[in-house]
C-alpha cells in the first residue's frame, strides 16, 4: 500500500494520498485547490489517480476535489448522507453508510459519521494484501487528535439557526460508535493544531482509536450526553467569515480553477490608477517593515502562515484587492488565496518607495509608554484578541474588539479620543492598526509587544 499525507500547515489542513501499487490505482481524501501537488505524488509513484473523494462539506477551505476530477478523468465520491438540505449539487457518485469504494486492492467502507456536519462521512481503509483487519480511518472533521469537530460552525458560520444543539446530539452518539472500532486503528484527521474547526487539537498529525480513547477529552464523557454537550459548545474560537463562503462553494456547481493563476506584476502607473479609484491595497510585507512606511489606506496582513484566514475574515469575496509583495513571493500568497477561492486579485505590487506616494509610519509604542498611555484618562484601551483570550484574562479597563470583526464595529470608537491597542504579541494589533488609519483614526498607538510582554516582563496580573 503506498500512503502519503499531504499537510497545508496555512489552513492546518490534511488531505491523503492511498494507493495500490500493485494495480497501479490510487484515491486522493479532502484535496486542496490546488493540485499540482497529488498529480506530482502520483507521476513519482507510477500511480493513476481513480477515485476522489470527500469526508463532507468542508467550511474552512475550498476543496480541489472536482478540479482534481476535471484533469484525471478519475470518479468523484461524495457523502449522500444527512438529508435533502445537504446534498452536493454537482455530479458524483453519492456515498451511504457502509458502502465500500474499491481501490485496487484496497478497500475504504463509508461510516456516517454525523455530528461536526449532518453529511460527515469517514472512511475505514482495509489492505487486503496485508490483512482483514482495517488499518486506518479517515475522519476528515469528525475525531481530531485530542479533540473532536464542532457542531455550531453551521449556525455560527452559515447562519443556520438551531443546528448546533442537534449536531452536539449527533456527535455524542457518533462519538460511541466511534469506540467500537479496535483500538490499534490509525486515526488520520483533516486538520491538525491552529484550525478553527475546533478548539483543542493536538500537534501531531495521527493518532490510534485507542490513544484517543484515553486521551481525547470527548471519550471520558460516555455516560454523560449533556456534559458532553456543554463543554463541546463551549469556548469555541470565532469562526472566520470565509468559512459560510466555503460551504456554499464547496456544494455548488462553481467554475473550475485547474491551474495555479499568474497574476500580472502591475506597472506604477496601472497601480496608481487602481489605487486612486479605491481599489484595496494589501501590504503583505512583516509588520517590521510596514511600521516603517506605508501607503495610506493598506492594510497589513502579514503573507505568514495566517494570510489567508485573516484575507477571509477581512475581504469581501465581491471586491477586487492589489498585494504589496515580492516577486519571489506571489505565487506562495497566490495559492494560499486560491485555497480558499479568493480569486479576485487585480494584481501585485513590489517597491512602494518608487511610487512617489508620501508614505506613512505606524506609532508602535514600548512598554514604559504604554503605561504612561494607559494612565491618561481620555486613552481607549482596546484589546483585539479573540473572546476566549480576552475571558481568559485582560488587562483592565480594555475594550473587546476582535481584530476580525473590527471594521463593523469601529463605530464602538471615539475618533476624538486617543486609542492604545494591542494583542498577544504583535501580528493581529498590526492588521487592526492599518484598518483603524485606514479609516480615519488619527491618534493610534500599538502596543506591539502586547500581553507576551505585559505578563511576564512586569509579572502583571490580569482582569478575567
Amino acid at each position: 500500500m503506498f500512503f502519503q499525507h499531504v499537510y497545508d500547515k496555512t489552513l492546518a489542513q490534511a488531505s491523503y494520498v492511498v494507493g495500490c501499487q500493485a494495480k497501479g490505482e490510487a484515491i486522493v481524501i479532502d484535496a486542496q485547490r490546488d493540485i499540482d501537488v497529488y498529480l506530482t505524488i502520483a507521476k513519482q509513484n507510477n500511480l493513476k489517480i481513480t477515485h476522489i473523494a470527500e469526508t463532507h462539506i468542508h467550511a474552512d477551505f475550498l476543496a480541489g476535489s472536482r478540479e482534481l476530477a476535471a484533469v484525471t478523468g478519475a470518479k468523484l465520491y461524495l457523502s449522500d448522507e444527512g438529508g435533502a438540505d445537504w446534498q452536493y449539487e454537482f455530479n458524483h457518485i453519492g456515498l451511504k453508510h457502509k458502502d465500500k469504494i474499491q481501490v485496487g486492492n484496497l478497500t475504504l467502507e463509508v461510516l456516517h459519521t454525523p455530528g461536526h456536519t449532518p453529511e460527515s462521512i469517514s472512511f475505514l481503509l482495509t489492505d487486503h494484501p496485508a490483512t482483514e483487519e482495517p488499518v486506518m480511518v479517515f475522519t476528515g472533521d469528525f475525531v481530531f487528535v485530542g479533540d473532536i469537530g464542532r457542531p455550531d460552525l453551521l449556525e455560527k458560520a452559515a447562519g443556520i439557526v438551531g443546528t448546533q444543539e442537534k449536531g452536539a446530539k449527533q456527535m455524542f452518539e457518533s462519538i460511541q460508535r466511534f469506540a467500537e472500532l479496535p483500538s490499534f486503528v490509525q486515526v488520520w484527521p483533516a486538520h491538525g493544531a491552529g484550525s478553527a474547526c475546533g478548539k483543542a487539537l493536538g500537534a501531531v498529525p495521527s493518532s490510534t482509536v485507542g490513544y484517543e480513547k484515553h486521551r481525547n477529552w470527548a471519550f471520558q464523557y460516555a455516560n454523560n450526553e449533556q456534559g458532553f454537550i456543554d463543554y463541546l459548545l463551549e469556548g469555541q474560537p470565532e469562526p472566520p467569515k470565509y468559512f459560510a463562503m466555503m460551504k456554499h462553494l464547496n456544494k455548488v456547481n462553481r467554475p473550475l480553477l485547474v491551474e495555479v493563476p499568474l497574476h500580472p506584476r502591475l506597472t506604477k502607473e496601472k497601480f496608481l490608477t487602481a489605487y486612486q479609484h479605491g481599489v484595496k491595497v494589501i501590504d503583505t510585507r512583516d509588520k517590521k517593515a510596514f511600521e516603517k512606511g506605508f501607503i495610506p489606506g493598506s492594510i497589513n496582513i502579514q503573507g505568514n502562515n495566517a494570510f489567508a484566514t485573516w484575507m477571509g475574515w477581512l475581504i469581501n469575496y465581491q471586491e477586487q484587492f492589489i498585494l504589496i509583495a515580492d516577486d519571489d513571493k506571489i505565487e506562495e500568497l497566490t495559492r494560499k488565496l486560491m485555497r480558499i477561492g479568493m480569486d479576485n486579485m487585480y494584481g501585485y505590487f513590489n517597491g512602494i518607495e518608487e511610487l512617489g506616494v508620501p508614505l506613512n509610519t505606524a506609532e508602535v509604542i514600548d512598554i514604559d509608554r504604554f503605561k504612561i498611555e494607559l494612565n491618561k484618562p481620555d486613552t481607549q484601551l482596546i484589546d483585539v484578541r479573540g473572546v476566549n483570550e480576552y475571558n481568559a484574562g485582560h488587562i483592565e479597563g480594555a475594550k473587546h474588539l476582535f481584530v476580525g470583526t473590527l471594521p463593523e464595529n469601529l463605530d464602538r470608537l471615539d475618533k476624538e479620543k486617543p486609542l492604545l491597542i494591542h494583542c498577544q504579541g504583535g501580528d493581529r494589533a498590526a492588521i487592526a492598526y492599518s484598518i483603524l488609519k485606514k479609516y480615519g483614526f488619527e491618534d493610534v498607538k500599538n502596543y506591539s509587544a502586547g500581553m507576551n510582554e505585559w505578563l511576564t516582563k512586569e509579572n502583571r496580573t490580569v482582569n478575567n
